[in-house]
């Protein structure tokens, strides 16, 4: 099946599923562990996994990033707190209004699908793929990706330049 169409029967079933509740502790302890300065989350939108409590959590140890789409399918994140104003941007999606970009240590990544091999299927488009192979020519990063556990498919069409991540979490915990 065509990575288009394998998204599209995905998006169907996580807009009705998207209400899974997951235990967030075990996440925040991980990443707490890694002894980090600067998260890199997300906005959640088209009913991913909400990452907000995640990042709420982590705002009291590290600083909190989130991306800002760019010319060229590019994307660079900005550093932002919990009550910093946001801009809507030409996708619909709101972005941070902070002229402050940060290379995080560990990168929070939405999924669409996945695969056992941590191969991660998004929306098309490429900006996560690009992010990643630049960050990691300029420093070591850790991946995660933030899926629901029916979001895993037996196995990701993955093209030569398709990032694969470090971890994947779902409500049922790490792959």
């Amino acid at each position: 099946m065509e990575k288009s169409a394998i998204r599209n029967n995905l998006l169907k079933v996580r807009k009705n599923k998207f209400f899974i509740k997951h235990d967030q502790k075990k996440i925040i302890n991980f990443i707490l562990d890694q002894k980090i300065n600067i998260i890199g989350g997300y906005l959640p939108i088209n009913h991913e996994f909400n990452c907000l409590d995640i990042l709420n959590q982590l705002s009291k140890k590290v600083s909190v990033s989130l991306p800002i789409m760019k010319k060229h399918n590019q994307m660079d994140f900005y550093t932002w707190k919990n009550n910093d104003p946001l801009k809507i941007n030409n996708f619909g999606i709101p972005e941070p209004i902070s002229s402050i970009s940060v290379y995080p240590d560990i990168l929070l990544v939405p999924l669409v699908g996945f695969d056992k091999n941590l191969n991660r299927l998004g929306y098309g488009g490429g900006y996560y793929d690009r992010y990643i192979k630049k960050i990691i020519s300029i420093k070591k990063i850790l991946t995660i990706g933030l899926a629901f556990s029916f979001q895993e498919i037996k196995k990701v069409p993955i093209d030569s330049y398709d990032q694969k991540l470090n971890f994947i979490y779902t409500e049922k915990g790490f792959l």
